[in-house]
């Protein structure tokens, strides 16, 4: 049943962020009105808006002018709708890494990580799509990371913010090393907030799960002619890759690499 309820938030979760996603890039405000097809702008009737269902039922087209859905919105739909569940049972191990959750409780740590799951999957898709972290994702983030610490009391978030502002540093170096080429401000202000949750050490094996990532990627997408050696690639869904498996792996990386 836990399982049932939480892929029904997932989707439902999933279809508001195929609309900000889409949105907010575009400078529209994800309050203005009801979704609308983007070939022929009729408004989207609320019995073809149901997360994946309304997709399936219309095989992937608008009910008014025959042209396809964007594809995107089903696949954030499915992604999140799997994504919720799949939180719940890696919580033990979520917890374990980014231990100051168990001053909340079992119930409200599900749903904060619930949260910064939406904050970092409305990243990835925004990074990857355009290349930029808009700020209220970020600061969105940063402020709710803020907020649980003083909720929890926790006698270590100046320790927590300065990981956060230690990663956030060396990756504002490198995007004055560059000009602005090799990283983006956008990364440099996510590394605070990614950075803070995770404290030290763990922050800096994000750092390093990333750029690892980021490489790996880099040079398999020059290796098959998909990108030129001073072509951009968003780092933004790098560091929010990393961040999510050093919060499930964060100790055991430390302990291999002998720490």
């Amino acid at each position: 049943m836990v399982f049932l309820f939480l892929s029904i938030l997932g989707a439902a979760v999933g279809s508001f962020l195929g609309a900000l996603t889409w949105r907010w890039p575009r400078n529209k405000s994800i309050f203005d009105g009801r979704s609308r097809c983007p070939h022929c702008n009729h408004v989207i009737h609320w019995y073809d808006n149901i997360p994946i269902f309304s997709y399936i039922i219309l095989k992937g087209r608008c009910r008014d002018c025959k042209k396809p859905i964007p594809r995107r919105d089903l696949f954030i739909e499915v992604g999140t709708a799997l994504l919720f569940p799949f939180v719940f049972l890696l919580m033990p191990r979520i917890s374990m890494n980014v231990g100051w959750l168990l001053d909340l409780g079992s119930f409200a740590a599900l749903f904060v990580v619930l949260a910064m799951a939406f904050f970092a999957v409305s990243v990835f898709i925004v990074d990857l799509e355009h290349q930029y972290i808009p700020d209220f994702l970020v600061f969105g983030l940063l402020v709710l990371v803020i907020g649980l610490f003083f909720i929890t009391s926790n006698p270590l978030i100046f320790s927590y913010l300065a990981a956060g502002f230690g990663a956030s540093v060396f990756l504002l170096l490198l995007n004055l090393l560059t000009l602005g080429r090799g990283m983006g401000l956008g990364d440099v202000k996510l590394a605070i907030a990614l950075g803070a949750i995770l404290g030290f050490p763990l922050s800096v094996v994000f750092m390093f799960t990333s750029f690892i990532l980021g490489s790996v990627l880099g040079l398999a997408l020059m290796a098959f002619g998909r990108a030129k050696l001073h072509q951009k690639i968003a780092f933004g869904p790098f560091l929010i890759v990393g961040f999510a498996l050093t919060a499930l792996y964060g100790f055991e990386i430390l302990a291999f690499w002998g720490f």
